[in-house]
C-alpha cells in the first residue's frame, strides 16, 4: 500500500489529494505483471483502464501505413491511459507495448467513476492533465511537420531529458535505452538519417552514448540549436 501511495503523490492528477484521500484511492488499483514485448492495448480498442507504472518501460505508438511512430516512452512512476477515466468508455488513440518486463497498478474506469462522485476537484485536475498532454501532442505534430531531422532529434532528446533525465558528472543522462530505429520512429525519419545526425552531435560534443544510453553534455548549447 505504501508503494502505490508514494507513486500517486508524484502523479500530477492526484497531487492535490491529501493523505486520507490517497488512502481511500489506493485500494481501487489492482497490480498487474506483464512480460517484455506484451501489447497492453491496440489503437482502436475499447479503453477502460488507467495504468501507473511501478517498474519497467512502455512505448506508446501509432501505425501510419505500417510505419511505427513512437509518441511517448514511459517508465517507473509514469502513467498513461488517463483519457479512459473521463466520461464514457472511449477507444484507444494509440497502441501500448512493454519494452521490459513491467509491473503496473491499474485503475478501471467503472471503479474510478464511483470514486469521482466523492471528489469533484479530481475531475478538474484530470481535465488539466489531459490538456497538458494534448498540448505536447500538438507540439510533436508541429515538429514533425516543420522541423528538420537534427532539430526534431534535439527537441526529442530535450523532452526525454525532462521526463527521464538523471544528473551525472558527464551531463544529463536520459535513463531509457534507445536504439537508432526507436529514435527514428520517434522523430519520423529513417534509421540511416538518425545514425548520421547522432554522429554529428557526438562530433560536436553535445552528447555521449554508452550502451544505448544518451547523455546530454551541454544543455545550453543544445537548447541554442532550436531557438
Amino acid at each position: 500500500m505504501k508503494t502505490i501511495i508514494s507513486l500517486l503523490q508524484n502523479v500530477p492528477l492526484f497531487q492535490q489529494l491529501n493523505e486520507e484521500d490517497l488512502q481511500g484511492l489506493a485500494p481501487l488499483f489492482t497490480e498487474k505483471r506483464v512480460k517484455k514485448g506484451s501489447i497492453l492495448f491496440l489503437e482502436g480498442d475499447e479503453g477502460g483502464e488507467f495504468f501507473l507504472i511501478k517498474s519497467g518501460v512502455v512505448k506508446i505508438y501509432r501505425l501510419d501505413e505500417y510505419k511505427e511512430i513512437i509518441l511517448a516512452l514511459f517508465r517507473d512512476g509514469d502513467f498513461f491511459g488517463e483519457m479512459s477515466l473521463i466520461g464514457k468508455v472511449q477507444t484507444r488513440s494509440a497502441t501500448a507495448e512493454t519494452l521490459e518486463p513491467c509491473t503496473f497498478y491499474v485503475l478501471k474506469h467503472s471503479v474510478f467513476s464511483q470514486y469521482l462522485e466523492k471528489s469533484p476537484k479530481l475531475l478538474f485536475k484530470l481535465l488539466e492533465t489531459t490538456m497538458d498532454r494534448l498540448r505536447q501532442a500538438n507540439e510533436q505534430i508541429y515538429d514533425l511537420t516543420f522541423l528538420g531531422v537534427r532539430s526534431r532529434m534535439i527537441k526529442t532528446f530535450l523532452r526525454l531529458s525532462e521526463q527521464h533525465g538523471v544528473p551525472t558528472q558527464d551531463g544529463l543522462l536520459i535513463n531509457v535505452k534507445l536504439t537508432h530505429q526507436q529514435i527514428a520512429n520517434m522523430i519520423g525519419t529513417v534509421r540511416e538519417s538518425v545514425t548520421k545526425v547522432l554522429q554529428e552531435l557526438l562530433d560536436d560534443e553535445y552528447i555521449q552514448i554508452e550502451k544505448k544510453l544518451i547523455t546530454l553534455r551541454n544543455i545550453e548549447a543544445i537548447k541554442g540549436e532550436i531557438r
